[in-house]
């Protein structure tokens, strides 16, 4: 159904009312239905060209501000309308002289300058870009101030571009341009976030369509854990600019990890959907697909990514973390050939390593598949930061601080909340299991690895002078900190849940060595200690190229040593809080698991149901390695699977072998 207006008037209003709500396709409708009937009219023209152009049909446009020119060949905001479709299609040299005659003939077309700039940069005319710049920054100081300033921080002078930036706002309060630079630099140094955000929310009330300042207030509200508001922000942008790529990437991103993947993977789509040809968007899609348990879509979206940019070693890992898919043999062939390329990063050059020694391992040439995630390994290690001394004296500080006397002497005051179950342990022990199998339960929502008890212990020093930090800072505690501690923790977990179920888990492995504080602050909180036969858990946790965190990993010595510390810790907690701890073996679990879920449940003070052992049935999002693996029924092909790298694991045998000896029969004799 057309739409038609009594005048030419009110129907140009009305485009514009549509392009302002970025609505371009009703507004080249409402052009192209005026132009039937007035094919003369040079403002339906124009903005039939600004509707296109928001559609990137940039050819298109400039077919149309070439027609509205014949009929108006003085009129200087069309040319300048024409040079920027033509730089679009990066057409500089007639861009340049289309800007070059809309400023002869209209000094005041401030932008004009600026889009001839960028052209002459383009080409590489620096001096007379400089000089088109030098006339934009004249006639409009604001933008001046804060491009001098960009230049500052381009050049690694952070404390002049910060000085430049406050000036400008002390020169014009309402600059909201400067808002945002200034808020960019603190949210790149992760610094003063807190005046990051303020700065963009006023930014954002002083120009409610101002599309950047919203996206970056959702990357501050992201690194500031605030998933809800980051959502909205980044939402509030692509209603203002639904072809920005960017932004509903970022969107669903965010929306990923608050526990939406639903949402997540639509965003995904119309970030596709606008820029079909970022590798990047295509990979995030599948990552969101494999959370929702889509294997198919999801390795569709990774071949797409790789078929895009063949170099991107992310989605090659990424499809190889799938863990039950197999590299076809032309794939194994392109990733082999890009480790001859000499000036591949090193990065790139891990996530290929790891990926063919998934690919190898699934042909059975263990040989070659130790080789490439040894290597990959080798490569990483230097890549990330881990001081395993510093790891050996936290946990003896932990363990010398929890004895039975300041836990006696402490107890009876957290906050008796029934709903916290913390499962712990080391990465590839089986907790995804254990929380797949209570997430099965009509009482437990699963939600994942929460990262809010180890900011929990570094926020208590934060702002302390005498530079006390955890566990000596809880001699300061009173009574009703404990208490406070507990509620602070449910606070934080509650931004991740989406049920109202009474139960949820806590499956972040790293939680470990704060079991005494969890007694402390949650009495009634459920701990699940996970194990696996050491070698398979080492063997487990090499193999795993990490998204991020778990740089302990990357070493073998560095390795074992972490599990000894481990051991320590948890041998520590069974002395002094007995029975608070449940340990539940990968093997005793995969090979009885109506009695394991029964102990699991009696310890979690849950009654039995049958779902439990129908987990693999359960449909919910998955974010760990181990996705697609609990999805499955049970299977014991995994137990005992170190004994096919045996020969390459003698420093692990010798520096773990008092631990091995003392396992339950079934577990040291896994896979014989």
């Amino acid at each position: 159904m057309s739409i038609t207006h009594p005048t030419g008037t009110s129907s140009i209003e009305s485009v514009i009312d549509e392009l302002r709500s970025r609505k371009p396709e009703v507004a080249e409708r409402l052009c192209r239905e005026h132009l039937q009937s007035s094919p003369t009219s040079i403002e339906h023209l124009r903005f039939l060209g600004h509707a296109l152009m928001q559609q990137r049909r940039f050819g298109e446009a400039e077919s149309e501000f070439r027609n509205a020119l014949g009929l108006a060949p003085d009129f200087a905001p069309l040319m300048e309308d024409l040079g920027s479709a033509l730089a679009q299609q990066r057409k500089f040299d007639d861009a340049i002289s289309q800007f070059e005659q809309a400023v002869a003939h209209d000094a005041g077309l401030i932008n004009a300058h600026k889009k001839l700039g960028q052209s002459l940069a383009a080409l590489g005319r620096g001096d007379e870009a400089d000089d088109a710049f030098r006339i934009f920054f004249d006639k409009n100081p604001d933008v001046g101030a804060v491009a001098i300033g960009a230049d500052h921080m381009r050049a690694g002078r952070m404390e002049t571009a910060i000085d430049s930036a406050q000036q400008a706002l002390k020169d014009n309060p309402e600059n909201v341009d400067a808002m945002r630079f200034l808020a960019s630099i603190y949210l790149k140094q992760k610094e003063k976030l807190g005046n990051a955000e303020a700065l963009l929310q006023r930014a954002t009330e002083l120009a409610p369509d101002f599309a950047g300042a919203w996206v970056d207030l959702g990357r501050v509200n992201v690194e500031r854990a605030n998933r809800m508001a980051a959502i909205e922000a980044f939402g509030k942008a692509t209603e203002l600019e639904p072809r920005n790529g960017f932004a509903w990437e970022q969107l669903a991103t965010v929306t990923a990890g608050a526990g939406y993947p639903e949402k997540a993977a639509e965003a995904f789509r119309r970030a596709i959907e606008v820029g079909p040809d970022i590798p990047g968007f295509h990979m995030g899609y599948g990552h969101v697909m494999k959370t929702l348990g889509d294997q198919a879509e999801s390795l569709r979206a990774y071949r797409e990514a790789v078929r895009l940019k063949p170099s991107f070693g992310e989605v090659y890992w990424s499809m190889a973390n799938l863990k039950v898919f197999k590299f076809e043999d032309e794939e194994i062939d392109v990733m082999e050939e890009q480790l001859e390329n000499t000036e591949l990063k090193k990065d790139t050059e891990v996530h290929f390593r790891f990926a063919l020694g998934k690919a190898y391992e699934d042909r059975e040439d263990y040989d070659k598949a130790w080789n490439y995630y040894h290597s990959g390994n080798q490569l990483k290690r230097p890549l990330v930061s881990y001081d395993p001394a510093e790891n050996s004296l936290q946990q003896e500080q932990i363990r010398a601080h929890f004895t039975p006397e300041f836990l006696a002497e402490n107890s009876s005051h957290g906050y008796p909340d029934e709903g916290p179950i913390f499962i712990v342990g080391l990465g590839r022990s089986g907790s995804t299991l254990i929380e797949q199998i209570l997430a099965s339960h009509s009482q437990v929502e699963g939600t994942e690895e929460l990262s809010v008890l180890p900011r929990l212990t570094d926020s208590m020093a934060r702002y302390r002078r005498d530079d006390q930090r955890f566990p000596k800072i809880l001699d300061t505690m009173r009574a009703i900190d404990w208490r406070a501690l507990g509620l602070e923790y449910l606070g934080g977990a509650k931004r991740y849940r989406v049920t109202d179920k009474p139960i949820f888990t806590d499956k972040l492995p790293n939680n470990f060595p704060f079991i005494g504080l969890l007694h402390l602050i949650l009495p009634n909180a459920k701990i699940i200690n996970a194990r696996r036969h050491p070698l398979d858990t080492l063997l487990g946790n090499y193999k795993q190229l990490f998204g991020r965190g778990q740089t302990l990993t990357y070493d073998i010595f560095e390795l074992a040593d972490y599990y000894r510390e481990y051991c320590l810790t948890m041998d520590h907690w069974n002395d002094v809080l007995p029975g608070k701890v449940l340990d539940v073996h990968y093997e005793e679990t995969v090979t009885d698991l109506e009695g394991q879920v029964a102990r699991i449940l009696d310890h979690c003070d849950l009654p039995f149901e049958d779902q439990c052992l129908r987990f693999y049935e359960t449909k919910r999002a998955v974010k760990t390695a181990s996705a697609e693996q609990v999805r499955q029924p049970i299977f014991t092909g995994g137990m005992g699977k170190w004994r096919k790298y045996e020969k390459h694991l003698d420093e692990w045998k010798n520096e773990l072998g008092e631990i091995i000896d003392g396992l339950p029969k079934i577990v040291k004799n896994a896979g014989l």
